[in-house]
């Protein structure tokens, strides 16, 4: 194990966004984090060679991050201007965004932000209509960019269709969508849009999610992706864990890529991602895996008052067959697996 002031020299591949900011494509997620845990991932990361942190508020865990990032700030080898990060606006907080991103902001004890997204295109309000309007939200976003306090603005689980909405009326566009996108969901009609509007995606959950079956309820035995015998064989033939050859893939598919990680051995081994190439054939195996279904389907945020009642309206039939097949959505419990209650409790 490294001492706590070793650092790491490491080749960042960055991503150029539409408003011309350039952004680490491999980045340390902290959804999952906890307070006592994620502080230390952090500190670790960035000083094994992480450039970018994806964080928000939902998490919980803001406040640890940015008395990490002050504490390591302290050594000399990292200043705040080193390193990308993101944070995102909660459901309840649409109403008050630039009051929720200075909260973030302090919470994470910074004066700018990198990227600060729109977590779900969801509000605590029920009824026929979001409540307030996204258009209303994203005109507070676009006065943050304005105003010097964040870099770039984006979304995240946002459909075509709501992506087309959203542009109808934005003077800035999101420089970033940030969803669900591994190998066994590929998420290809949304990643072909993104693209034709210059809207980069962030996969997240690029591992597949391994514990999102007890976490959704479901019952049914879920593959897991990092099991998978196509993954697994071309894993043995780099000689590495299966987890850098689903990054690398990520990246190789044009995304960049937030893998959430806990120990030094497993925030180096995503690190790896970036020293190796897969083949042709081996991208294409990869990417042809038949299963497709979204591990987090969101049916947290479905009720009968609207304004989503479904989760095909929540997604605007962005919803694979397979889940179609296990959403059993009267019989689906509040799940952990979204961060947060609807309310805000974390």
């Amino acid at each position: 194990m490294s001492s706590k002031n070793e650092y790491t020299t490491v080749k960042n591949t960055y991503v150029t966004l539409n408003n011309g900011e350039k952004m680490p494509v491999l980045g340390l997620g902290t959804w999952k984090g906890k307070p006592g845990e994620v502080e230390a991932s952090v500190q670790t990361a960035l000083r094994v060679g992480y450039r970018h942190i994806d964080c928000a508020k939902a998490y919980g865990n803001q406040t640890g991050i940015g008395q990490a990032l002050q504490d390591l700030y302290k050594e000399g080898k990292v200043s705040r201007k080193d390193f990308w990060l993101t944070t995102k606006l909660w459901n309840t907080d649409h109403g008050e965004v630039r009051k929720n991103c200075l909260e973030s902001m302090k919470e994470l004890q910074t004066d700018y932000l990198d990227l600060y997204l729109v977590h779900w295109p969801v509000t605590p309000q029920k009824g026929p209509e979001l409540t307030p309007s996204m258009k209303e939200t994203w005109q507070q976003m676009e006065k943050l960019v304005e105003e010097g306090l964040v870099k770039s603005i984006g979304i995240s689980n946002f459909s075509v269709k709501k992506v087309e909405d959203l542009l109808q009326y934005a003077k800035i566009a999101p420089a970033v969508n940030q969803v669900e996108l591994h190998p066994y969901f590929r998420n290809e009609k949304l990643h072909k849009y993104c693209d034709s509007k210059k809207i980069h995606l962030t996969a997240y959950s690029p591992l597949g999610t391994p514990d999102s079956a007890a976490q959704q309820n479901r019952s049914d035995q879920t593959p897991h992706l990092m099991s998978d015998p196509v993954v697994k064989k071309i894993a043995d033939k780099h000689a590495k864990h299966t987890a850098p050859i689903l990054i690398r893939w990520a990246i190789q598919n044009g995304t960049s890529v937030i893998p959430k990680a806990t120990g030094v051995s497993h925030i180096q081994g995503n690190l790896d991602a970036l020293n190796f190439e897969l083949t042709p054939e081996e991208f294409q195996a990869i990417g042809s895996l038949k299963l497709q279904m979204r591990m987090l389907v969101g049916a947290e945020w479905l009720d009968p008052a609207g304004p989503y009642k479904t989760a095909e309206e929540l997604w605007d039939g962005e919803v694979p067959e397979e889940n179609m097949r296990l959403l059993k959505e009267k019989e689906v419990k509040p799940s952990s697996d979204t961060p947060g209650s609807i309310n805000g409790k974390a």
